[in-house]
């Protein structure tokens, strides 16, 4: 899994959506205020949810985002995945000689952050926000 300020941004953008949406759709420029993300910046990483279908947009006055599922059923892996362009891979930079050396060190670390990531849910971060 790649891990980089793009993931980071878009679980917290989702974290916002999932907190406020009861109130009905969020608007982007709502949560690039609050969140201090630039409001392009975002429209680009929820074009990507929309696509995955973490998100669904509606137009118009009024108009933001909602969740595409429930909070208990997108997890981080998902929110990160459908932003980043890379498959879910933790970036290692090993040498070419030691990587045949060392790749099931790297194997094992990748499925051990992959499992991580796919255990926390969209849920449990906004249960965190709200105690």
């Amino acid at each position: 899994m790649r891990l980089s300020t793009k993931g980071r941004f878009a679980v917290t953008a989702m974290i916002d959506v999932a907190l406020r949406e009861k109130l009905g759709p969020v608007p982007l420029s709502d949560i690039a205020e609050r969140q201090q993300i630039s409001l392009s910046y975002l429209e680009q990483m929820f074009s990507k949810l929309r696509q995955q279908g973490l998100v669904s947009s509606t137009r118009g006055p009024g108009g933001g985002y909602t969740l595409g599922h429930r909070t208990d059923a997108i997890t981080v892996a998902d929110i990160i995945s459908a932003v980043e362009d890379a498959p879910l891979k933790v970036s290692t930079q090993v040498v070419a000689d030691a990587q045949d050396m060392a790749q099931d060190l790297w194997d094992s670390m990748n499925a051990k952050v992959l499992d991580f990531m796919q255990s926390v849910t969209l849920r449990s971060l906004v249960l965190e926000q709200l105690a």
